[in-house]
């Protein structure tokens, strides 16, 4: 159903040709992992606004410039408690957005 015409007939949700497929058994989806978590600020440089987080479990992740600042922030300082999104998973695994957390 992805034409008022579909609509009107009565068509389920996502059955329509323009509806994306299900993947097959043993067929990976090419969508990104996007993850949402808290980490703690471990590092940061003013300068290049770069930096890196320790998740909750001790693993440290990098960040870049385009991650600090897709979050707002102006100042972050080591032990500040921060809400990242990372996307990916493995090596290629990285943060897309660094922000405080609030409660």
């Amino acid at each position: 159903m992805d034409t008022a015409h579909g609509a009107r007939s009565g068509a389920s949700p996502g059955t329509g040709q323009r509806s994306a497929r299900p993947a097959r058994a043993g067929q990976r989806l090419a969508r990104a992992t996007l993850l949402r978590m808290q980490a703690t600020a471990y590092t940061y440089d003013p300068d290049t606004r770069a930096g890196s987080v320790l998740l909750d479990d001790g693993t440290p992740l990098d960040f870049d410039a385009a991650a600090f600042d897709a979050g707002g922030l102006r100042l972050l300082r080591p032990g500040q408690r921060v809400r990242i999104d990372v996307e990916g998973e493995g090596e290629a695994r990285r943060v897309t957005l660094v922000t405080l957390q609030t409660f």
